[in-house]
């Protein structure tokens, strides 16, 4: 009796060993981690600090991170630098006089003495694989010699296909082929609030990326272009970001920065940039003309007050008041009047003088359009034939 039992005790031991060892080499064979950490938990304290250390493995959609669009984007991202030869001295023949120079003619020679080129700094966006990049005008205007470095680190000169100052675009172009293109975004379709991403070289200091939100849309009335209808963005944009890329968070071109309000020069959270869809309309057009048409209909017009509003017995201020017309314009030959106001331009709603301008630019010259206006307390439809918009007369000094 005895015997049986220690026999089944000991039975019972050596297949409860049995199916240790088993489920011991089941655990370091598929699931070692949990081994080890019966084992850390079994062993003696030794002092060590345990820590959590993050997974090597790369992953390719991480929560929070634009890594991936900053990628697709940064490469389109060029520096642009430019020069400009001083000007030639008037007195140049004076210093060139034997008498005059035998008085100062150890420091006319002196190279720090001479006028030296003046150089600045840009950004610029690569729009076709062919060499074609989109940048402020104002970044290359004076420029005597342009230079475009290259994400990859190549040194390329550049030439002007056409500028358009009135809204401070311009397109230049570099001998190369097979270029990584941005892709364009439709800047119609942002949001007050989505997230952008700034990339350009502030300072000189390298390509480098910031993040913000867009603060407004449509901004205008700032004096910084003619046409102004600019993404408000509280990401960083400062000296050298101008004629960079605003990106969404797809990498993807929504805007060119060009502009900041600032009180020291850096960034102070409000930066401006032009819409993508008006930059591409901006580069279509130099592409097949070599210059930018505009609609125009030769009227002055100011922005309408709650007194003005008031006076004219409208509900609103919105409209934009014709304050003149100009003799033998468009405007004139269609009938419209000083005191008129335009509500709508091919029944797009006018919000100020600014939203007006914008949308008579964008009209076809030598084509109708529709104004609705309201003139004596009463609505009416005006057709124009819209003229060519002049350009500005540059006074010579």
């Amino acid at each position: 009796m005895n015997n049986s039992f220690q026999k089944k005790l000991w039975l019972i031991f050596a297949q409860s060993v049995t199916a240790c060892l088993g489920l011991a080499f089941v655990l370091r064979m598929f699931f070692p981690a949990v081994l080890d950490g019966l084992l850390d938990n079994l062993a003696p304290k030794t002092g060590a600090v345990v820590v959590k250390q993050v997974e090597s493995s790369p992953k390719t959609n991480v929560t929070g991170s634009y890594s991936q669009a900053v990628k697709k984007a940064m490469p389109a991202v060029v520096n642009i630098f430019t020069s400009k030869k001083s000007p030639d001295n008037p007195h140049q023949k004076f210093l060139d006089d034997p008498a005059f120079r035998q008085f100062f003619g150890d420091q006319l020679d002196d190279p720090d003495a001479q006028a030296q080129p003046e150089n600045s700094l840009g950004s610029g966006v690569i729009v076709s694989e062919q060499g074609l990049i989109l940048t402020n005008n104002h970044v290359v205007a004076s420029a005597d010699e342009i230079e475009v470095a290259m994400a990859d680190g190549r040194k390329i000169p550049a030439k002007v296909v056409g500028t358009d100052p009135d809204t401070d675009l311009a397109l230049i172009k570099i001998e190369a082929e097979n270029l990584p293109a941005i892709t364009f975004a439709s800047s119609d379709k942002l949001n007050v609030g989505d997230v952008v991403l700034a990339i350009g070289n502030p300072f000189g200091v390298g390509q480098t990326v910031t993040q913000g939100i867009i603060s407004a849309l449509g901004r205008n009335h700032l004096g910084i272009n003619t046409f102004e209808n600019f993404i408000q963005t509280d990401a960083s944009i400062n000296p050298g970001n101008s004629g960079g890329a605003l990106v969404d968070t797809d990498g993807n071109l929504v805007g060119i920065n060009s502009a900041i309000y600032s009180r020291s020069g850096g960034s102070m959270g409000i930066g401006f940039a032009i819409p993508a869809t008006l930059a591409r309309q901006v580069m279509d057009q130099i592409v097949a003309e070599g210059n930018v048409t505009r609609g125009w209909i030769g009227i002055e017009a100011q922005d309408m007050t709650p007194e003005l509003a008031e006076s004219f017995k409208l509900k609103t201020t919105e409209g934009a008041l014709v304050a003149g017309v100009l003799r033998g314009s468009p405007a004139d030959k269609a009938g419209l009047r000083a005191g008129d106001i335009l509500l709508s331009i091919e029944g797009k709603p006018i919000a100020d003088t600014g939203s007006m301008l914008n949308l008579i630019a964008a009209l076809i010259p030598n084509k109708k359009a529709t104004l609705k206006i309201s003139r004596a307390e009463a609505m009416m439809d005006i057709v124009v034939l819209i003229g060519k918009r002049p350009k500005p007369v540059i006074a010579k000094e």
